[in-house]
């Protein structure tokens, strides 16, 4: 791996850098790699503890990452659509979509294993079988999963291009205009990887559609339409303008003015797209969750 390091990723710790390239590895596996000579810095030798430059040319060899076994479960699923290529699924709140590193089970993934056999693409490799786009844990709604190979080439193309029609729905925090349009950029946030921000030197172009459907005095019933498909673009977006989504504890306030509620109130309500084997444009709709639908009411 020779990896050449950003502006926006100076001033970080080796081993952290490292690790938050490869998320197969531990950042403690990532430490004893270095400590045996297996990392460099523009020719040298570095120690775990070394702070990486914009500019600095890293190479580092890592060891085999060993593949964790995905077993399926029987976990039921909200089919919207199904055929021989895609699935489209209603994924419920608080269900992460592929397995990772200290969470390998109970995820989407284990579930389409189950329900799909062997009839998934693996372009996305044995831990994202049939995974083709994501949504995060706490967010609900549609997602397209890809059956075989050629499916998930054709829709990938499509998400890449920004064809595929996506909206949502969410609730904000405060008085949102009619309507509006977001277009700022969107990268790492410089001082937390974990994060995204608004971004003007690295980020990339990333535009959010908003209008209001409904509000309070203190939050807005919002839907979303995005024109590009930035990691966390909406909660992001909205944030910028001091509009965060309400139970977002990463983008907005520490603590939920709502008793009970775990994470950002966002769904996934409308997905559209052309389908890999007839050429006809598809469009299918997730249901509000309950639990939105009774905080709408309630507030």
């Amino acid at each position: 791996m020779i990896i050449t390091v950003s502006e926006d990723d100076a001033s970080i710790r080796i081993d952290k850098y490292l690790s938050d390239h490869d998320s197969a590895h531990s950042r403690s596996n990532i430490q004893k790699a270095i400590r045996s000579g297996q990392c460099k810095v523009n020719g040298a030798i570095v120690r775990d503890s070394y702070m990486v430059k914009k500019n600095d040319v890293i190479e580092f060899k890592l060891p085999d990452p060993v593949e964790a076994e995905i077993v399926p479960e029987n976990i039921p699923l909200d089919i919207l659509y199904e055929d021989d290529d895609v699935l489209v699924v209603n994924k419920p709140k608080d269900m992460v979509v592929h397995p990772a590193p200290g969470h390998l089970g109970s995820t989407l993934v284990n579930a389409i294993m189950y329900h799909c056999g062997d009839s998934l693409s693996g372009i996305n490799g044995v831990m994202r079988p049939g995974i083709v786009h994501r949504i995060d844990k706490d967010t609900t709604g549609s997602l397209i999963i890809c059956k075989n190979d050629y499916s998930h080439r054709f829709i990938a193309e499509q998400i890449k291009e920004h064809t595929v029609n996506r909206i949502y729905l969410g609730i904000v925090h405060g008085r949102t205009e009619p309507d509006g349009t977001i277009d700022k950029p969107i990268g790492r946030n410089p001082s937390d990887r974990k994060k995204m921000a608004v971004n003007t030197v690295n980020g990339k172009r990333a535009v959010t559609h908003y209008k209001t459907i409904k509000q309070s005095s203190r939050f807005s019933f919002c839907k979303f339409r995005l024109e590009t498909g930035r990691t966390h673009q909406i909660r992001v977006h909205m944030a910028s303008i001091g509009h965060p989504l309400l139970g977002d504890s990463v983008y907005g306030p520490a603590k939920c003015p709502v008793s009970g509620l775990q994470g950002q109130t966002l769904h996934a309500w409308k997905i559209g797209f052309i389908h890999p084997g007839t050429g006809e444009y598809m469009e299918f709709t997730a249901p509000v969750p309950d639990y939105m639908m009774d905080l709408i009411r309630k507030i």
